[in-house]
Order: structure tokens, then sequence, then C-alpha cells
């Protein structure tokens, strides 16, 4: 492989992809999909229909079958780093094995919360391949979440702070008051205190089965807990983001 494209494919939607990932994704020959077994297979799905419908030459789909690891660590970083090094050494195999023009479709954008990029610097590091890459930006999460909810992320003046639903159960930085939360997969927002906190909650943000909900937290957070539980045992899987506001 010469040359590897990292594209941002947005949440799901395949009217998000930007004009510039879809130069790109007809410049590819291979696209390399981390499938992550029979309950997600619905990711790949999406990733095949954004295929069908903005390529418009021949390429090839390579599955990379996604290492497992624990999700409950007592070394949270020590896993994740050894998870990274599992799948880099499943990337540089296909890498070496694939010519001309590769590329990896991205949910959202490369720069929030994925290891794609820090993937494609470990293969380069070991100095088995070589090849120059490029990275398509994305409509992230996010951004959906606010446009879907038709609301700006932060009140004038403030700053917005991003994180992680592990980081939350640790309670928010002082003088925080808007957070956006990705990756909660225990529903934290139980855990932050006040009665006069706002919540703007979305699952599966730019595909068919979006479910919003928002309000008061003390209000909703029941709810919200309901319905995810629910669309996950349905699905098998679920990708949710929020925003929380005192």
């Amino acid at each position: 492989m010469r040359e590897l494209f990292v594209i941002g494919i947005g949440a799901g939607d395949p009217d998000q992809v930007t004009v510039q990932a879809i130069k790109a994704m007809n410049k590819a020959d291979v696209f390399f999909v981390l499938g992550k077994g029979r309950e997600k297979q619905d990711l790949v799905d999406l990733r095949a229909r954004i295929l069908a419908e903005h390529v418009t030459r021949p390429y090839r789909v390579v599955t990379i079958t996604d290492p497992p690891r624990d999700r409950a660590p007592s070394d949270y970083e020590a896993v994740v780093d050894d998870w990274h090094e599992r799948r880099a050494t499943l990337f540089e195999a296909e890498f070496a094995a694939e010519p001309g023009v590769g590329a990896i479709l991205v949910w959202g954008d490369p720069s929030l919360y994925d290891s794609t990029l820090r993937i494609v610097d470990q293969v380069l590091a070991r100095g088995k391949v070589s090849f120059e890459y490029s990275v398509i930006p994305g409509v992230t999460s996010v951004q959906s979440l606010a446009a879907q909810h038709r609301i700006v992320l932060n009140r004038i003046g403030e700053p917005i702070h991003v994180t992680t639903g592990r980081r939350l159960a640790e309670g928010l930085p002082d003088g925080v008051d808007n957070a956006v939360v990705m990756l909660d997969a225990h529903c934290t927002f139980t855990q932050v205190p006040g009665d006069d906190v706002q919540i703007w909650w979305g699952a599966y943000l730019g595909t068919p089965d979006e479910v919003l909900v928002s309000g008061n937290l003390r209000e909703v957070e029941g709810e919200i807990q309901r319905i995810r539980a629910e669309l996950r045992e349905r699905k098998g899987w679920i990708m949710d983001t929020y925003l929380i506001r005192r």
C-alpha cells in the first residue's frame, strides 16, 4: 500500500459525509473495516451503505476482526495500550498485503475519542511498511447531537468540557457548567448532583434508529435509562452522546 486515507464519515447518515470525504473515498482501491462480531453487524452495514451511495469506482473491502479486550480492567491504560498494539499488528499485515491506495472509514471524526490515528502511527513506527497518509475530517456525534436537538453547546462566553463517562464518574471540574459526555456505558449522568441540571441525550445519531430525549435531568434520567436498556437489548449495542448543563 502506497497511500492511506483516514476518513471521518459522520455519525451514520450518508448525507453527512463531506465532499472532501467522497473525493478521498473515490481514490481508494481497498477499504479496511474493523469487524466487531454479529452483534455490531449494523455498523458494518452502515459503512457498506455509505460506500454504495458515494463510491463510483471498483473497490474491495477487507474486514479485520477486532481483537477482544477487558471492558472493566483494573489498569485501563495498560489494557488499552495492549489492545492498540494487537490492532496495529493486524493492520500492519493487511497494509503489507494490499497494493495501491487504502482507506479506513472512521465514525464521526478521527480526532475525537478514536484510536485509528494512534494505530496508524504505531504501524509506521515499526518500520516494516511505509506509506503516506492523509486525514479527512468528519461530522462528529457531538455536532449531530446539537443539530438534532437544535441547540448551541455553550451559552455566551462559556467553555465546553468534552469528556467520557469514566471521567464524569470522578466529578465535573470546578467551574464547568457545559459538559458533552461520550463513551458512557453506565448512565453516569445519574451521579451528577443537583436539581438544576438539564440534559440533551441522543442514541444512534444520524441513523434511522436515532432516539432523542431532553429535559431536566432529575425528571428524565429514569426514562433515558429505560430507553437505553431496551435499545441495547434489542440491537446488542448502543452508541449515545449527551450534553449536561447546570
